[in-house]
């Protein structure tokens, strides 16, 4: 799949901006603060209907506007979806083909996106919570019903947690609710931990097969789910689910104590093994930058493989934290593989050298331009012939 032009209206910085794109790799090149991230950041919006960069929707809105609208077509096996996105202070109106979807989960997965920027670096080395919203948002996006099953838990779990806090104050006494959250929770969250281990497994593939390419085989990568449902590797959704009940019935004690929820997959963690040890903790910052790298990378293969579409890769200034072989790594493997967004700076050498015939837009101040001349440069450089897309 690729995005074949992009129309945003009141957006962060940008006014009114229709683009075109290539099929194949765009560069954005800008100084800070001129709106290169802005641009990736709609693009992640129109894909999954939420930023990456803020919970506040109200920043995505040009300031002293009342409303932000994003519509883009989409290029699938099938043939091209009309994709809009309206947000505003009533909330958001998600549109495919010109009819509005009555819930943003009808919506979503129609766009898979990646993006990689530098703070993805801290996803070995970071805490938990960004493993879990990685996973989450990756996974949410190639399976709705994880996606349907993550935001029923989330709702219960809130539920539960004011129930909770409830009873630590004696506000109230009834057990019998208590039961009926835990059993809910329990029952949502034993299909999440389940859908978690088995893309975990998928993912762990590519991702050694990437990593061997960049060690030349000499270090084993593997990834463990870590959960408070003790050896789930090979359990099913029915034991997943009386463990977790089990677990919520033999600690209410300490639960009520502590006025919330102390178990479940909203406190799982993902660990990266390096050779049998773990990255977050013995890892080099090179062994860490690596496995952060062969892990986004091994997304693209399997959304291809749960979705049958490559998805679109966004990589914002992801460039300048990579040294030479990592940045040749990762030019290599997008090559005539997948749409990509870049942003940079400026176009390096190894830039030049390893993209044949990318589309350069230069941007500043919210404004983008097609940059015909460095287009021609990246395009003589690796020897390619400049088209116009």
């Amino acid at each position: 799949m690729y995005l074949e032009d992009l129309e945003l209206k009141q957006f962060r910085n940008y006014t009114a901006t229709k683009l075109k794109f290539s099929p194949q790799i765009n560069i954005l090149i800008g100084e800070n603060a001129q709106g290169k991230t802005n641009l990736l950041e709609a693009i992640y919006v129109l894909a999954t209907t939420r930023s990456h960069r803020t919970g506040n929707e109200r920043e995505l809105v040009k300031f002293k506007e009342d409303t932000a609208a994003l519509r883009g077509t989409l290029v699938k096996q099938p043939g091209k979806i009309h994709l809009e996105l309206i947000l505003s202070r009533k909330g958001k109106k998600a549109k495919l083909n010109f009819l509005e979807q009555a819930k943003l989960s009808q919506y979503i997965g129609q766009m898979n996106v990646i993006l990689f920027a530098p703070e993805d670096l801290a996803l070995v080395k970071g805490a938990p919570a960004v493993r879990r919203r990685f996973i989450d948002m990756e996974f949410g996006q190639i399976d709705a019903r994880y996606l349907y099953n993550l935001t029923q838990y989330r709702t219960v779990l809130k539920q539960r947690n004011q129930y909770l806090k409830q009873l630590q104050l004696h506000q109230t006494k009834d057990l019998v609710l208590l039961g009926v959250f835990s059993d809910q929770l329990a029952a949502f969250g034993a299909e999440i931990i389940a859908k978690r281990i088995t893309f975990l497994k998928e993912l762990e593939k590519y991702a050694q097969q990437l990593q061997d390419q960049i060690t030349q085989t000499k270090e084993q990568l593997r990834f463990e789910y870590e959960t408070s449902v003790a050896q789930t590797t090979e359990k099913s959704v029915e034991s997943l689910y009386t463990a977790l009940k089990q677990l919520y019935e033999n600690n209410r004690e300490k639960e009520i104590m502590q006025g919330t929820t102390l178990y479940g997959p909203h406190r799982d963690d993902v660990r990266f093994l390096i050779n049998q040890k773990n990255v977050h903790v013995y890892g080099s910052q090179g062994q860490q930058r690596t496995t952060a790298l062969a892990l986004k990378l091994a997304e693209i293969d399997l959304m291809k493989k749960e979705t049958g579409e490559y998805p679109i890769l966004l990589l914002d200034d992801v460039l300048s934290e990579l040294d030479g072989k990592r940045q040749t790594h990762l030019l290599r493997t997008i090559q005539d593989r997948v749409q990509t967004f870049l942003t940079t700076p400026s176009i390096s050498e190894i830039t030049r050298k390893l993209i044949r015939d990318p589309k350069v837009f230069r941007i500043a101040q919210g404004e983008v331009f097609a940059d015909h001349s460095e287009t021609t440069a990246a395009a003589k450089q690796s020897g390619g012939k400049q088209v116009d897309r």
